[in-house]
């Protein structure tokens, strides 16, 4: 039960370092302003009364809308933001080393599928050449048939051959 009171008093000490990140300043009007975001330009130095802790280099945005007011500043749209400020770096290189990677992967495995398309152009180039010349050196070539008997072929057989040979040629030889 102890630590439960212990870690209830350390978050109620700790919550009003959120409300740290404040700005405060007098408006025109003279009403005292509180917000999240940098007061326009059009109100002087001397009128801001509180900054962020890490906001005291920092320039101001000029935001040329009429600053919020009492309830209406927690309201308001956020303001957006420089046009100059640098992007966080953490995450983004995070992601942009991922998509690197996973570009470069996909490049590679591009490549070994384009690779292993070509060897099988070569290899069906190769054994295409070599049955059409075969048929083309005239010696009796014989197949074995659906029953499994041997049989040699004729002259239009031959020709139905070197014809498919050479269309397989044309098809992977280039």
């Amino acid at each position: 039960m102890k630590l439960a009171h212990v870690l209830v008093l350390g978050f109620a000490c700790v919550l009003p370092l959120a409300a740290s990140a404040q700005w405060q300043w007098v408006d025109n009007a003279g009403k005292t302003v509180f917000s999240d975001q940098p007061p326009s330009l059009d109100v002087p130095e001397k009128n801001i009364l509180r900054r962020p802790a890490n906001a005291r280099s920092a320039p101001r945005v000029n935001t040329d809308a009429v600053p919020a007011t009492g309830a209406d500043a927690a309201t308001a749209a956020p303001q957006p933001a420089a046009a100059s400020a640098p992007k966080p770096t953490g995450v983004d290189k995070e992601l942009e080393e991922k998509a690197r990677k996973a570009a470069e992967a996909e490049k590679a495995r591009k490549a070994a599928e384009e690779a292993k398309v070509a060897k099988a152009k070569a290899d069906n180039c190769a054994q295409a050449r070599q049955s059409k010349s075969t048929f083309d050196s005239g010696i009796r070539v014989a197949r074995v048939n659906a029953s499994g008997e041997r049989e040699i072929l004729d002259d239009a057989q031959r020709a139905a051959e070197v014809k498919r040979a050479q269309a397989a040629i044309d098809q992977n030889c280039r």
